[in-house]
């Protein structure tokens, strides 16, 4: 596992000149690698993928948001798996302060015996949220996980052992239950941010939006 922020900010050719240049593969190894650059391109523009990247992510908003949703995949909070909207609402049947409605159902390819099968979830619809605003953010959106936490009745059953992996440590599962403000963990990050973008910048084949 690479020490890197969720939202790296690169392209993956920048990331894989990265791997090499910091030698962060497994026992130092370097690849063969030639990265053919984009033209007109640069990282303050919104490219829109041209084919889903995962039956899960069928469109840009779900895109935009799995960075800081896929954390809900270590939770009993459904991301949406077997339904039409996967990564774009969040919730679960006992779910008291949504006021959106989903039933997740098993889907061939896309969602084998999801979480709450054929029960009545009640959620966030986050659609509009992902389309218009998130993409912009540059940043994870933490409020959900935080106040999801804050709502959830059985806390001492809310994060699994797979919330950390997500996470690369428990520090984010502990800094929630602490109950520390979506400020403090951001200022929490931020040394390491600042260094990151320091090891980033040399790798960098486009234009910044920085």
């Amino acid at each position: 596992m690479q020490s890197i922020p969720v939202v790296h900010g690169l392209t993956i050719g920048e990331y894989a000149q990265m791997l090499n240049g910091e030698k962060l593969l497994a026992n130092n190894l370097q690849c063969k690698l030639k990265v053919i650059t984009c033209a007109n391109y640069n990282h303050k523009m919104h490219y829109e993928l041209p084919v889903a990247p995962s039956p899960n992510l069928p469109n840009m908003a779900s895109i935009y948001l799995y960075p800081t949703l896929c954390f809900f995949e270590g939770t009993p909070v459904s991301v949406g798996r077997g339904t039409e909207n996967p990564f774009q609402v969040i919730g679960y049947p006992s779910f008291t302060e949504g006021n959106f409605q989903f039933t997740p159902k098993s889907m061939l390819g896309k969602a084998a015996k999801p979480m709450y099968e054929n029960q009545s979830c009640s959620g966030i619809d986050l659609r509009e949220f992902g389309s218009v605003y998130i993409k912009n953010a540059k940043s994870l959106y933490l409020f959900w996980i935080i106040s999801m936490y804050q709502s959830y009745p059985e806390k001492e059953k809310f994060f699994t052992p797979f919330f950390d992996k997500l996470a690369g440590t428990n520090l984010f599962a502990n800094q929630i239950i602490e109950g520390k403000s979506e400020e403090e963990i951001r200022k929490s990050w931020q040394a390491d941010i600042n260094k990151y973008k320091l090891v980033r910048k040399r790798y960098l084949l486009y234009d910044d939006f920085e």
